[in-house]
């Protein structure tokens, strides 16, 4: 195994992971079986890749003699309240510090910061799971692929539900005879647009 893992050159562009991972989001909540949310995932949170290497203590980062930074930068403690670190995870005062340095521009990202705002990922992962756990299709239906373009993917599930993810660099037209229960994020005289996906209901 290599020694230091692949790393995308230059920083992430924030704007278009965020924009897929909402869409990659109401697919897996859409798939038949239980699902697994990864802490920081209903949040929006990115990987942390400016850790210090002093406070670094993955077991990867030091038996490859620092070349490999290994997962602290997704075991950075959950942003809950305020402004500034530790974020209502600790005491403000420092008395028990996280065993990680927050980002500290995460106050938006903040579990106080997302609710009520209804273009959080965090209120997009509560309306999920609701409609998840209401939904008779999204428990034991069955599942049938839908046939589209190569790089759009859509498959029903009995009763009535449909989910439409678009892979694509061009926006793809939503059938007709549905209505929209979910969206990862704006849908506009039924065009989904790429990286975007959505839940939907089959009419009678």
């Amino acid at each position: 195994m290599p020694n230091v893992p692949y790393l995308p050159e230059g920083p992430a562009d924030l704007d278009l992971g965020t924009r897929r991972a909402r869409a990659a989001a109401l697919l897996m909540l859409a798939l038949p079986g239980g699902a697994y949310i990864y802490q920081g995932d209903e949040f929006a949170l990115p990987e942390v890749e400016d850790l210090p290497e002093a406070v670094r203590q993955d077991p990867v980062w030091e038996r490859s003699r620092h070349t490999n930074p290994g997962r602290d930068g997704c075991r950075v403690p959950i942003p809950w309240s305020g402004d500034e670190p530790p974020f209502g995870f600790s005491p403000a005062d420092g008395s028990a510090a996280p065993w990680l340095p927050q980002p500290p521009n995460w106050g938006s990202r903040s579990v106080e910061a997302q609710t009520g705002d209804e273009t959080s990922m965090l209120e997009l992962y509560r309306a999920a799971l609701q409609l998840r756990r209401d939904n008779p299709a999204l428990g034991d239906g069955a599942m049938t692929w839908i046939d589209t373009p190569t790089e759009v993917l859509a498959f029903h599930r009995d009763p009535g539900f449909v989910c439409v993810l678009n892979l694509s660099t061009e926006p793809y037209q939503l059938p007709d005879d549905t209505s929209v229960l979910l969206t990862s994020g704006p849908v506009e005289d039924g065009v989904l647009a790429p990286d975007q996906a959505v839940w939907l209901s089959t009419r009678p």
